[in-house]
């Protein structure tokens, strides 16, 4: 493994899919940073900001002079969609010339990042390698979306995921499970399927809510009242989800080790095995192989 001595603002976060990949980074933190429930870009070295095109390519050139033979890449941070068509244009074509054994291109997006930009733009993007981007929808409840502050809407979500499939680009979809509360949890499960079912993604994972920092800033937005459902709430939660889900081909992963149940398989094919997953977990957790609280990681 070579020392890259590249120039990153930390911490610096990544896709688990993305663990192999160059991480190079291209902007400092969200352009957002608003939602209650992600604490990942809260610290005071994380303040956004797009890097400079001249620091984003001399790490490019400090990667093809040690290890030219890197074949995929992920464009940190949060929020590398922020930057404009011609800024990404600037940093694919320097990848594609400067790394030129590199397959894919990949990022982190959000939905109002892409509602910016046409698809005849995004798909020039995808023509100069950018293959994936991972959105966070977290939910499709406009209810949930509006407490948790998270800027989006079903809709806006729905039509950024189409443009980008329009456009060529892979998606892989997350949802947060937990993310609704006690509260609401039935409708953010309903309405979370509902919205992957319209939009297809080609991939679709489930992490579990997690708050290390605490939930004041969740209760807020919530107008005070949250309450994270335990674990078999959550389980009720994942098999209310998979049994509103209409998927034609999506691989599915509920694997972070936020869960307590691991479950992989390919909607619609797996649909009613990983549901059955769910149901035995369910009505016997003790022969079910949950993954114990101190295993589960944030």
């Amino acid at each position: 493994m070579h020392y890259l001595p590249l120039n990153y603002i930390e911490p610096v976060f990544r896709p688990p899919s993305e663990a192999r990949s160059l991480i190079l980074q291209v902007t400092n933190g969200c352009s957002y940073n608003a939602c209650t429930f992600c604490d990942m870009y809260t610290a005071p070295q994380k303040k956004f900001r797009a890097k400079a095109a001249a620091e984003i390519e001399a790490d490019i050139d400090r990667v093809a002079g040690l290890i030219p033979g890197v074949e995929r890449v992920f464009l940190a941070d949060g929020d590398a969609m922020a930057l404009s068509v011609r800024r990404l244009e600037q940093t694919l074509t320097a990848i594609h010339q400067k790394l030129p054994a590199v397959r894919r291109v990949s990022a982190y997006c959000l939905p109002r990042n892409v509602s910016k930009k046409s698809v005849e733009e995004l798909t020039r993007l995808r023509e100069l390698g950018l293959g994936i981007v991972y959105v966070g929808i977290e939910s499709g409840d406009d209810t949930v979306l509006a407490g948790v502050r998270k800027g989006e809407t079903y809709q806006s979500s729905l039509e950024a995921l189409q443009k980008l499939k329009a456009a060529g680009i892979k998606t892989s979809v997350m949802v947060l499970t937990g993310l609704g509360g006690t509260r609401f949890w039935q409708q953010h499960a309903i309405n979370s399927a509902r919205l992957c079912s319209a939009a297809q993604p080609d991939y679709l994972s489930t992490l579990v809510l997690s708050l290390p920092n605490g939930d004041a800033r969740l209760r807020e937005g919530y107008g005070g009242e949250f309450k994270l459902p335990d674990q078999a709430g959550l389980l009720a939660e994942m098999a209310l989800f998979l049994r509103h889900l209409e998927l034609d081909r999506t691989v599915f992963r509920s694997d972070h080790a936020s869960n307590y149940l691991v479950l992989k398989g390919m909607l619609g094919r797996d649909k009613e095995r990983l549901l059955a997953q769910v149901e035995a977990a369910i009505n016997d957790p003790d022969g079910s192989r949950l993954r114990p609280e101190w295993a589960r990681g944030f």
